[in-house]
């Protein structure tokens, strides 16, 4: 077992490698005063895509490695959300990037153009959170090859019937995120991202994070390969690694994905995809990735569990944190308080959002996502994105605007998400029943461990 865990650790390192001698060449040197290499100095968009994709991949399998490892001394859940903030790092990079512009350039054409884009590529990378890894995972889960050994995977009669089960612990992420979301609904109606938005989403996250920092640290789950060889360290040793791995992954997956998301953008915009399709798309996609790729390995390994509280928990904080620090990076930039400001296009754009994570909280109430829920949520994400697409491009003719179609949509999320909020109104009831017992529970405790949302 140590050979293979060395050998894993080592492969996934060497990954990265091509990465970092590319960034200290293009980014360190020149700041410290020495030229860069011409070799590395003159490479190619589609080099850079390559070397810092295949950074993200290694980065992402340490990522992995290291939550698991840390199961072992910490509650799961705080593990996971570790995981999933690291893993969301470069979707917060790219996104601060363009509100701090906002700022700089306030009042002007461009500072008006960055803050529509800090919105559209926000809006765009939780769509795609939901669209694409809530619904495709749950179909990779059921349907990959294996999949009948995973205890999550259910198997039922009937067409799409097949099911993913849900960690009920998992309640307590969804009812915050219900929260969160019912807030992104007002948040259009003031023209902009202001300081309330900001105490109210952030406030959301602390609290959730301290009730989880609370909770008792789970039985022990066997593992195997990478995590299981690290959990046999001696407790300072192991907690070292952890710290190391996260680190480093992190710094990986922080310096690589920004250029790896430019360099698609370039490359789509050679191709001839409007820019802004691109930022609100390509780049955010790109930004998910790592994030997917390990929740694609905990699936794997028949932890699918892991990776939906993954998937959910990544949601999480990118509803609130992501949102709620953009009006504080605006007014460092703008060197005085200001709300950062969108037009009505992006105000639509929060309002689908917010519908959409809306009807797929409502899929979750009571602990499964099916193969049909799956189809449908990422049907809708997909037809969307390819309707706007073509609207943009005036290959496709609808008798309504890019703008109303956003309505539309979010009026069918509302609708759906409805239906299913009254049929599943029992278990929303239990739901919060059970969270609140949950949540007296941490404060009553205070911090002597308890568990979380027991039935």
């Amino acid at each position: 077992m140590r050979r293979q865990a060395l050998q894993a650790l080592a492969g996934a390192a060497a990954l990265t490698v091509p990465w970092v001698a590319v960034w200290i060449a293009t980014t360190v040197l020149p700041a410290l005063g020495y030229a860069a290499p011409a070799a590395l100095a003159g490479l190619s968009t589609l080099a850079i895509v390559a070397i810092s994709g295949i950074s993200v991949l290694g980065a992402a399998f340490l990522l992995a490695w290291a939550a698991e490892t840390a199961e072992k001394d910490v509650p799961r859940a705080f593990a996971i959300a570790v995981l999933a903030v690291l893993a969301v790092a470069p979707e917060y990079a790219v996104d601060a990037l363009y509100a701090w512009n906002a700022g700089i350039y306030a009042g002007t054409e461009r500072g008006i153009e960055a803050g529509n884009l800090a919105v559209a590529n926000m809006t765009g990378a939780n769509r795609i959170l939901i669209g694409i890894g809530w619904a495709g995972i749950a179909l990779f889960t059921i349907y990959r090859r294996g999949s009948d050994a995973d205890p999550a995977v259910e198997r039922r009669s009937g067409f799409l019937a097949d099911a993913v089960s849900i960690d009920r612990d998992i309640g307590l992420d969804i009812v915050f995120l219900l929260l969160a979301t019912c807030w992104a609904f007002l948040i259009p109606l003031n023209g902009g991202i202001d300081v309330l938005d900001m105490l109210i989403l952030v406030g959301i996250y602390v609290a959730y994070i301290a009730i989880i920092l609370r909770g008792e640290i789970d039985p022990a789950e066997e593992h195997v390969g990478v995590p299981a060889y690290l959990q046999t360290f001696s407790k300072p040793g192991r907690v070292a690694t952890v710290v190391l791995l996260f680190a480093y992954s992190g710094l990986m997956i922080f310096t690589a994905v920004e250029p790896f998301a430019h360099g698609l953008e370039e490359i789509g915009q050679d191709i001839g995809v409007p820019s802004f399709f691109m930022i609100q798309w390509v780049a955010p996609l790109a930004s998910e990735s790592p994030e997917l790729i390990v929740v694609l390995y905990l699936v794997n390994k028949a932890r699918s569990t892991a990776g939906f509280n993954a998937l959910i928990s990544s949601k999480l904080n990118q509803w609130t944190l992501l949102i709620g620090t953009l009006v504080v990076v605006h007014s460092l930039a703008l060197g005085r308080y200001g709300v950062l400001a969108f037009d009505a296009r992006q105000a639509a754009e929060i309002w689908l959002t917010a519908a959409q994570s809306f009807f797929a909280i409502t899929i979750l109430l009571n602990f499964e996502i099916s193969a049909r829920e799956g189809v449908m949520l990422l049907v809708l994400f997909l037809s969307q994105v390819v309707s706007e697409f073509l609207i943009i491009r005036d290959v496709l003719v609808l008798p309504v605007t890019s703008h109303e179609l956003l309505l539309v949509y979010s009026g069918v999320y509302v609708l759906l998400g409805t239906v299913l909020l009254v049929s599943r109104r029992r278990e929303f009831s239990r739901l919060l029943s059970r969270t609140g017992g949950t949540i007296r529970e941490a404060v009553s405790a205070g911090g002597s461990g308890t568990p979380r949302g027991d039935d």
